[in-house]
């Protein structure tokens, strides 16, 4: 076995880690161009800046009504909700679940509402979206051994909530769990991490090359880790935002100190349109 064989085998590489992330790859360009991935959002719209109740190219009326929002439609309207046409009046909590599984539609478009600190949102989805139509595929880094590397996540004692810029403009909540310590070429790196509901952990990070060869930042999704604290920290799984592809998206910037200050040529590096 050569000397690069070695490392990428000590490392968790060799030709099975290298198809795994093509099929990986393939699954994302599949999931981002489906009907309802990322490039159908065509709008994110706050009911507080209608408060006439009324969406431009939006059918019905919309309203909030504390834990809920109230939609209003006319037969016209086209409006279906549970799958059934809606004449009148129906109340509506925030969407949860997949966005074609979303209680209202009007033809191929969804209506998914949405609750963000006590704001309410309606998202427009329609499979027939100038962006959708224009992608071609994700740019991304072939797999390289060298970018999948053993890190350490370290818990707060207690969850923490930082405040961010998004990519709407507006600052919001971040919440943080702890972090996750790695090395990479000799140097010592940490990055702040969410702790989702299944153990499973989200960076939003940045790098040197962020605006300059890679989107301007992106998420990186390590799986939960092991009691001792052990995780993989994949940098060839690094993922485009979803603001990378729809501008109606509100990520979130990433906080301070997730800012790697060395190139990370690895992973989902931009969108590419036909």
């Amino acid at each position: 076995m050569s000397t690069d064989a070695q490392q990428q085998e000590q490392a968790g590489g060799g030709p099975d880690a290298a198809r795994d992330w093509q099929r990986w790859h393939e699954g994302r360009v599949v999931a981002v161009a489906a009907p309802y991935g990322p490039l159908s959002l065509t709008g994110t719209h706050w009911l507080s800046d209608h408060p006439e109740g009324r969406i431009p190219a939006v059918p019905g009326h919309w309203r909030e009504d504390g834990d809920e929002v109230v939609l209003t439609a006319a037969p016209e309207d086209g409006v279906v909700v549970d799958g059934k046409p809606l004449t009148g009046e129906v109340r509506l909590g925030a969407d949860r679940g997949p966005i074609d599984d979303s209680r209202v539609a009007q033809g191929e478009r969804r209506l998914v509402v949405l609750r963000r600190e006590g704001l309410w949102a309606v998202r427009d989805f329609d499979p027939g979206s100038p962006a959708r139509h224009a992608f071609s595929t994700i740019e991304a880094t072939p797999y390289d051994a060298r970018w999948t590397l053993p890190g350490t996540f370290r818990p707060y004692g207690g969850d923490r909530t930082v405040r961010v810029a998004n990519a709407d403009g507006v600052e919001r909540g971040l919440g943080l769990g702890g972090e996750i310590a790695f090395t990479l070429d000799g140097e010592r790196h940490t990055l702040q991490v969410a702790v989702e509901p299944d153990g499973s952990l989200w960076a939003v990070f940045a790098d040197a090359t962020s605006g300059n060869g890679s989107y301007r930042f992106r998420f990186l999704r390590p799986g939960a880790p092991a009691a001792d604290g052990s995780v993989s920290v994949d940098l060839n799984r690094a993922l485009l935002p979803p603001c990378a592809f729809a501008d109606h998206f509100i990520c979130p910037f990433p906080p301070p100190g997730n800012t790697l200050p060395v190139p990370v040529p690895a992973g989902e590096r931009n969108r590419i349109d036909a």
